[in-house]
């Protein structure tokens, strides 16, 4: 059964930092694309970030370029997502994704955490 785990969401001031972690099990994910999506209070889920297993490839949506990185640890088959210079308007559950086509639309991914929520206050 394959498993998507998300862990290190919480309160943080503006300007702040989190790291989000991924863990992955049930299956061998080194053909698969990890991402990382967010839906915020009120609105549809949108793409962040992605990295590939076995590639160096990642991509990052321009809202969080130079802010977020995207970034895989093999030997304990998670994925994760350093957020630094916290926005109010990043409030947003976030969500761990993995999927075998590298792409930004959630129809792209097969399989989904159950997310984990970060707030940053206005």
């Amino acid at each position: 059964q394959v498993q998507l785990v998300e862990s290190g969401g919480g309160l943080v001031q503006a300007g702040g930092s989190l790291r989000l972690s991924c863990a992955a099990s049930g299956r061998t994910f080194s053909s698969y694309v990890m991402g990382w999506f967010r839906r915020a209070p009120g609105k549809e889920r949108e793409f962040v970030a992605a990295i590939s297993w076995s590639g160096g490839g990642a991509y990052r949506a321009d809202s969080v370029k130079g802010r977020f990185t995207i970034s895989k640890e093999y030997t304990k088959n998670t994925v994760y997502l350093q957020m630094n210079s916290l926005k109010p308007e990043d409030t947003a559950i976030y969500y761990c994704a993995a999927g075998r086509i590298f792409g930004i639309e959630e129809l792209q991914y097969d399989y989904w955490g159950q997310g984990t929520q970060v707030t940053v206050p206005s």
